[in-house]
């Protein structure tokens, strides 16, 4: 089966045909960078780097640009409150969001563009839209015509007069029309401004991802991504703008992230409800949020809770239970044919999932059915190349999805190994005594327990050993 995106223009899926044939070019919107990134950024960022990793693994060739919004009203309030340069502010959260990126194993962009950085870009394209007639110019503000634009409202399905109720307009008697919007605001005191030929001022929020797009991916791209909160009005605004400039299409496919909810509602700053990623890091692994999150559909709401988080960690842990080495010799008969089809079914049943609209939660499946075939495969005493084969491809196929099998760092740090090994001893000795009185379902509980808590037990003809997982 080809590949099939939801395309939230068309509201269906889509067999994904790009621009070139082999060749992607992708935008998501990045974060507008004034505070820490909490969560909800990662989600989007892990969203579309698993979107990346996958078109890749079919063979693409990815060129993947996201960006920092440098420039906007909250970024300009939040440094008048602290005495900060706007820009300077930005510059040092935008850093930090990468170093977190980086954390959370999100492969680095091709290009990074910064609002800031792409000023001559966005007048140009400002420019153009007036001598098109799709903006006009009130005392050093300019503005995009909506009336203007006949398919205004098609991505969101939102008619013009819908598109008014629930959203904050700015009222402005100079606007032709109430719901037009800015590409140009004159300068204000305390505020960082560039000349342009309607006086010094700053970009819109929406005209600059419009020209960001323009300017590193051409005209028309393959897939543009972002939060589902972005739909109205940015992304919307976005094609209006793009689509006025260039009269073709803006992007092929249009796909959205849920949101991430913290006691059922969206994580934001403005609701105070939100869990930065320094703070998740500091007790849980990128691994486990990418379980989190990958357990469900990219396109629905996550539920952030110590419940989902602790089921995300066992997850992990069961994962990795399946490279425990083989204790066994056997590297032929019916147990190792068994599992060299377990792994090219996994295999086969991974594409099939990922090719439905990324379905992770199909493709995490089959990941634990090969899970359960190598450790099944390892109590019958199988080793050698097709036990290594099944290992490798359970690592390649997390891989995909940004998963990395080898132990967290700090996961069994030295000083906590002194501390536990005389209980671990102690649990592993007692899982002895009940093996030898055949008491089966009470040994395997003590061991499932401590693998969650990264212990592998090893069985052997000596007795049993135990070490943290690697």
């Amino acid at each position: 089966m080809a590949l099939q995106i939801y395309n939230t223009l068309t509201r269906q899926k889509e067999e994904f045909t790009p621009v070139e044939p082999g060749k992607v070019r992708m935008y998501v919107c990045g974060p507008t960078v004034y505070a820490d990134a909490h969560v909800g950024h990662a989600m989007a960022a892990i969203v579309f780097d698993m979107v990346r990793r996958y078109l890749i693994y079919r063979g693409y060739d990815v060129y993947y640009a996201t960006n920092f919004t440098d420039v906007d009203d909250k970024i300009i309030r939040r440094a008048n409150e602290t005495g900060r340069d706007p820009i300077e502010l930005a510059n040092y959260f935008s850093q930090k969001y990468l170093e977190h990126l980086a954390d959370l194993n999100v492969l680095p962009a091709d290009a990074y563009p910064k609002v800031s950085d792409e000023i001559p870009h966005i007048i140009q394209d400002i420019q153009g839209l007036g001598e098109k007639g799709y903006a006009y110019e009130v005392d050093g503000d300019v503005y995009f015509r909506v009336l203007a634009d006949d398919d205004y409202g098609k991505l969101s399905r939102r008619k013009l007069d819908d598109a008014q109720t629930g959203t904050r307009i700015e009222e402005d008697a100079r606007k032709e029309y109430s719901g037009d919007f800015a590409l140009w605001k004159s300068v204000k005191p305390g505020e960082p401004s560039w000349d342009s030929p309607w006086g010094p001022g700053r970009p819109g929020w929406h005209i600059e991802c419009t020209s960001m797009c323009l300017h590193h991916l051409g005209e028309t791209i393959d897939i543009h991504g972002g939060g589902n909160d972005l739909i109205f009005p940015h992304h919307e605004n976005e094609i209006a703008q793009s689509e006025s400039l260039t009269d073709r299409p803006f992007a092929r496919y249009w796909m959205h992230n849920g949101m991430m909810q913290l006691a059922g509602e969206k994580m934001s700053k403005s609701l105070g409800n939100l869990v930065t990623i320094d703070e998740f890091l500091e007790t849980h692994s990128a691994n486990a949020l990418r379980l989190l999150i990958f357990t469900g559909h990219y396109r629905k709401p996550v539920m952030f809770t110590s419940e989902t988080l602790d089921g995300a960690e066992r997850s992990l842990a069961r994962l990795r239970s399946a490279l425990r080495p083989a204790t066994g010799s056997a590297s032929t008969g019916e147990a190792v044919d068994v599992l060299r089809e377990a792994t090219e079914s996994a295999r086969i049943a991974f594409v099939t999932a990922m090719d439905d609209d990324f379905n992770t939660s199909s493709a995490l499946a089959a990941l634990f059915e090969l899970v359960r075939a190598a450790n099944t495969a390892r109590d019958a005493g199988v080793s050698g190349p097709f036990f290594a084969a099944a290992q490798d491809t359970l690592r390649e196929l997390a891989g995909v999805l940004g998963i990395t099998l080898a132990a967290d760092a700090g996961a069994a740090a030295p000083g906590q190994g002194v501390a536990v090994k005389p209980f671990v001893d102690l649990l592993v000795t007692v899982r002895g005594d009940l093996r030898t009185a055949k008491q089966w379902a009470l040994a395997d509980q003590i061991r499932d327990a401590l693998q969650e808590l990264g212990v592998a037990i090893e069985d052997g003809p000596d007795g049993s050993a135990w070490r943290f997982e690697d």
